[in-house]
């Protein structure tokens, strides 16, 4: 039985990647990290284990080579993917995996870095182009700009709730959004939406901008209500 760490701040990307894993018998997950600390607080208490990781959390990749190595244990990077994957190789890590990579490849990455071997994606670099993602272009095209502001919130892990109050509407509005967004993707749940996104680069790279946007427009409405916001009395 092989111990697997996840590491990575994206929760719908981490709670997708131990759905996959965990179907398989010689895997088992012992812990499940947000951040930087705790990934580093359960490489320590779990010894010898595959600590798959997200370059996003912006680890220094040399202190964690060490960690690892005095812990017995083996680096997967999770690598965005636009990232080159011989960067993390030449860094000492046994194994990278692209954000857009497939059940079946994760699965088999995770399989040969436990024996000792390394992994590295097909593409080595760069993934395929946007202009080679049909089905992202396609599906892209098809979505509403509501429907985008939703799949960007989606992948980074809001609720409906949420989602509702962020767009100004109600969650039965987004909950028929979301019907319709499944249809138009071929999806039928969240979860299965956020990994849909994330492994269509052109998709996920509109969804990302869509999210940015957002979240600049909400940062830019919480400045607004502190400067109107009453004095204190003293």
């Amino acid at each position: 039985m092989n111990k697997v760490i996840l590491a990575d701040s994206q929760a719908i990307f981490r709670a997708g990647t131990a759905k996959v894993l965990a179907m398989d018998e010689d895997l088992r997950i012992i812990a499940q990290c947000t951040d930087l600390d705790r990934m580093l607080h359960a490489i320590t208490t779990f010894p010898g284990s595959i600590v798959v990781f997200a370059a996003s959390l912006r680890p220094d990749m040399t202190r964690l080579r060490s960690v690892l190595d005095t812990a017995g244990s083996r680096g997967i990077v999770i690598a965005e993917n636009n990232e080159a994957a011989s960067t993390y190789l030449q860094q000492g890590f046994r194994g990278v995996v692209f954000r857009n990579v497939t059940g079946q490849a994760l699965v088999e990455c995770v399989r040969r870095v436990a024996a000792g071997d390394t992994w590295a994606p097909p593409q080595m670099l760069i993934p395929d182009s946007p202009e080679e993602d049909l089905v992202g272009t396609r599906v892209r095209d098809r979505l509403t700009p509501k429907e985008m502001r939703i799949v960007a919130l989606i992948v980074q892990g809001c609720k409906n709730r949420e989602i509702a109050l962020r767009l100004k509407t109600t969650e039965q509005v987004i909950k028929n959004y979301l019907r319709s967004i499944y249809d138009k993707t071929g999806v039928s749940d969240r979860l299965e939406l956020a990994l849909f996104t994330i492994h269509h680069r052109v998709l996920a790279q509109a969804a990302a901008e869509v999210g940015n946007k957002l979240d600049a427009e909400a940062e830019v409405q919480a400045q607004a209500l502190q400067t109107n916001a009453p004095p204190l009395l003293a």
